[in-house]
């Protein structure tokens, strides 16, 4: 991700998806069985805490110090990559298999409508008491409300407001919910026909085209012609998105009647997640080399930001990997289904929209000042110890009893379950 912005914008969206919040991770299958993710509830938590982890550490200065691990710090913002990653899968395998198995989605109106309920109300509710009390907004206009509650203000602003500079994920996830239809109508998901692995081969590659092309040749014109935070939008991140939809087309393809021989080592490997956890590890220490850019402040050569991205798609799809093929009966499954590791990713998306306006009120709140070091304990366990409470009471008071409105208007709601994952389902 571009370090060209203040560090803040390095926080990513309980993004996660596309997740209805509900307590059960539940898909119909081609086969007609349900299908479980819960493993991917818990990664959910690690995208939103690794974020977390890497603005405290900004903020106390303790990037630059604590040697290899001062520079893995600020790459622990591969939490949006694995939130954008999460986003590609939940949202995807529904429309995939619903259209493998000749099964009816929902209309895109109502596709939308879940998506607002999911996103809006918490951003709204992370975003306002940042324009209101956080210090650099008093003299935000009416035109810098607009852009924030609408989500605009990666095209329209030449930088983010302090306080909310991790919802630039969101924008961008946004444009990925309302590109998807497209997508899905391109390869046959929608439309009344079903997918083929031609067409989605075909639309990965256009995918990744698009982003390998726009990254390395397009962001700096953009950029010079005014606007500023390019390296925020959509065209960035396909990469991320694309590793989530494959993952997505590859799950359909295994739970089909026979299976898919083909990708026997992608299950294997799925099921060995110590060595995809291990694997994700290493290549972050990679992405904490020169390989992918300076650590804060210098910014990034295009190469440095394709590699960058190319590392982060690995780790996320390694990590959301293990839950997308976990095996039930493994140690590793029964863990991250405990209902403590699921609720918290559940609240995740709350921890995400509210951290950095907590973070504030306790540098505000306490003696500690930025960037003398010393002090990365205690504000990370105050920040967590405020936010994590308000973010369960955000979950059971907003975000539940809106998604409850999810069939508001529909004749016969469904009964199947929705994901509980990342800010996706």
């Amino acid at each position: 991700m571009s370090h060209d912005t203040s560090h803040d914008t390095v926080a990513a969206g309980p993004h996660d998806g596309d997740s209805v919040q509900l307590r059960d991770d539940r898909r119909h299958e081609p086969g007609g069985g349900p299908t479980v993710f819960a493993v991917l509830d818990p990664l959910r938590a690690v995208g939103a805490l690794a974020v977390v982890l890497t603005h405290v550490t900004f903020w106390t200065g303790d990037y630059l110090r604590h040697g290899i691990i001062g520079r893995v710090l600020p790459r622990l913002d591969v939490g949006v990559a694995l939130f954008f990653v999460l986003s590609g899968f939940l949202l995807a395998h529904q429309y995939l298999a619903a259209a493998s198995a000749g099964r009816p989605h929902d209309s895109t109106g109502r596709y939308y409508w879940k998506r607002f309920l999911r996103i809006y109300p918490l951003y709204v509710i992370g975003v306002v008491p940042a324009l209101l009390f956080v210090g650099g907004n008093e003299g935000a206009g009416l035109g810098d409300w607009v852009k924030v509650l609408t989500m605009t203000d990666i095209y329209l602003s030449d930088s983010l407001r302090p306080g909310q500079t991790q919802m630039w994920s969101l924008a961008t996830e946004v444009s990925f919910y309302a590109l998807l239809p497209l997508l899905m109508l391109a390869v046959g998901a929608l439309g009344g026909r079903r997918p083929t692995t031609r067409r989605m081969v075909l639309l990965f590659v256009a995918l990744l085209t698009v982003n390998v092309v726009w990254t390395l040749f397009l962001n700096e014109p953009v950029r010079d012609a005014g606007a500023v935070l390019v390296s925020q939008w959509l065209p960035n991140y396909l990469m991320w998105f694309t590793a989530g939809m494959a993952l997505a087309w590859a799950h359909v393809l295994v739970s089909r009647p026979g299976g898919a021989p083909r990708l026997r080592w992608l299950v294997a490997l799925a099921r060995q997640p110590g060595v995809c956890w291990v694997l994700a590890v290493s290549l972050l220490v990679v992405a904490a080399t020169p390989v992918s850019g300076p650590m804060i402040f210098d910014p990034s050569t295009p190469a440095e930001n394709l590699t960058r991205q190319v590392l982060y798609t690995s780790v996320g799809a390694l990590l959301v990997l293990t839950g997308v093929f976990a095996d039930p009966r493994s140690g590793y499954a029964r863990v991250m289904s405990h209902r403590w590791a699921r609720r918290l990713g559940h609240i995740s998306y709350g921890i995400f929209c509210l951290h950095l306006v907590v973070l504030h009120f306790v540098y505000w709140a306490t003696p500690y000042a930025m960037f003398e070091g010393n002090d990365l304990f205690p504000v990370l366990g105050l920040t967590l110890l405020i936010t994590v409470p308000l973010a369960e009471l955000l979950y059971r008071f907003v975000e539940s009893p809106f998604m409850r409105l999810r069939h508001l208007g529909s004749a016969t709601p469904s009964k199947t379950p929705q994901s509980a994952t990342t800010h996706n389902s």
